[in-house]
C-alpha cells in the first residue's frame, strides 16, 4: 500500500522535510523529555510530516543540482533549524531551573536535591517544582501549539535547502542566551529580596540576643518564610512564565528570517 503523494521518487524529498520537523518535533518541551518514549516521538515526527508534505512538495528544489557534500550541509542545515528553535526554548526552561537554585540556596534548601525524572539529574527541590508548574504553564497557554505552527511558518519562510549561518543570527543565539539569566533574576528577586531582609534580621537578633542559637533557629525560619513567599510569589510566576512562552512565536519567527 503507497499513498497517492508519496512514490518513489519522492522518497528523497520526504526525507528532507523529516530531518526538519523531527528536529523540532524532539526540542519541543515535555514533548523531548526522556520520559516520552522515542517511538512516539518518530511517529508524532512522521505523522506531521506526511499531513505537510504535499503542501511542501512544490517548494522542495532538484536534489541532482547539488554536490554531494554541498548536498550533505544544506540536510545538515535542515536539522539545525529544528535544534535552534527547540534550543531557544530550552533557554527559558533553563533561566526558570535557575531561578529554583537561587531561591533554594538562599532557602538552605541547596542540599536537599532529587532525581529529576526528565533528565536524571540532581536538582534542587524548589527547582523541580517550578520546572514542573513553568511545564504546567506552557501547555496552559497552549505554548506547545506553537512549536507546531512553527513547522508551517518555517516552509512559508524558509525554504527547503535554503539555510545558511549569518551574522545577524549567531548575535540573536547569543542575545536570546543572555535573556536566561535576566528571566532567572525576574523570577527569583522578590524571594532574595525577602530571604535578604530575614538574614539581616537574625543578624541583628544574633547581635542583640547571643543566648539565642541563631543557626538552629534560623534554618527552620528560613524555609518557612521562603515557602510562604513562595505560595504568596506564585500567581506572579504563572504570569510572567506564561509571558515568556507566548512571546516565544514572534522570537520563531525573527530567527526564521535571520536563518
Amino acid at each position: 500500500m503507497s499513498l497517492p503523494f508519496l512514490s518513489a521518487e519522492h522518497l528523497e524529498a520526504f526525507i528532507l522535510v523529516l530531518l526538519r520537523v523531527s528536529a523540532i518535533v524532539v526540542t519541543i518541551p515535555v514533548i523531548s523529555d526522556t520520559a516520552v518514549p522515542a517511538r512516539f516521538k518518530a511517529a508524532l515526527s512522521v505523522l506531521i510530516t506526511l499531513i505537510i508534505f504535499p503542501v511542501v512538495l512544490p517548494k522542495i528544489p532538484q536534489t541532482a543540482n547539488y554536490h554531494v557534500l554541498i548536498l550533505m550541509y544544506r540536510m545538515a542545515g535542515e536539522v539545525i533549524i529544528g535544534l535552534i528553535i527547540g534550543y531557544v526554548a530550552r533557554l527559558l526552561l533553563a533561566g526558570i531551573q535557575m531561578a529554583g537554585d537561587m531561591v533554594g540556596f538562599q532557602m538552605g534548601l541547596s542540599i536537599a536535591n532529587i532525581i529529576d525524572p526528565m533528565t536524571s539529574e540532581q536538582v534542587s527541590i524548589i527547582t523541580e517544582l517550578q520546572y514542573l508548574i513553568a511545564l504546567l504553564v506552557f501547555l496552559a497557554v497552549n505554548a506547545h501549539h506553537i512549536f507546531f505552527s512553527a513547522i508551517i511558518q518555517s516552509y512559508s519562510i524558509l525554504n527547503p535547502l535554503a539555510f545558511h549561518f549569518s551574522g545577524p543570527l549567531i548575535q540573536a543565539i547569543f542575545s536570546y542566551s543572555k535573556e536566561m539569566f535576566v528571566i532567572a533574576v525576574k523570577l527569583a528577586a522578590p524571594l532574595m529580596a525577602v530571604m535578604l531582609f530575614t538574614n539581616v534580621g537574625l543578624g541583628i537578633v544574633a547581635r542583640t540576643v547571643p543566648q539565642i542559637n541563631i543557626f538552629i533557629v534560623g534554618m527552620p525560619l528560613q524555609i518557612a518564610i521562603g515557602l510562604i513567599f513562595l505560595g504568596l510569589t506564585a500567581p506572579m510566576f504563572v504570569k510572567l512564565t506564561s509571558g515568556f512562552f507566548i512571546n516565544y512565536e514572534a522570537k520563531i519567527v525573527m530567527l526564521l528570517r535571520l536563518m
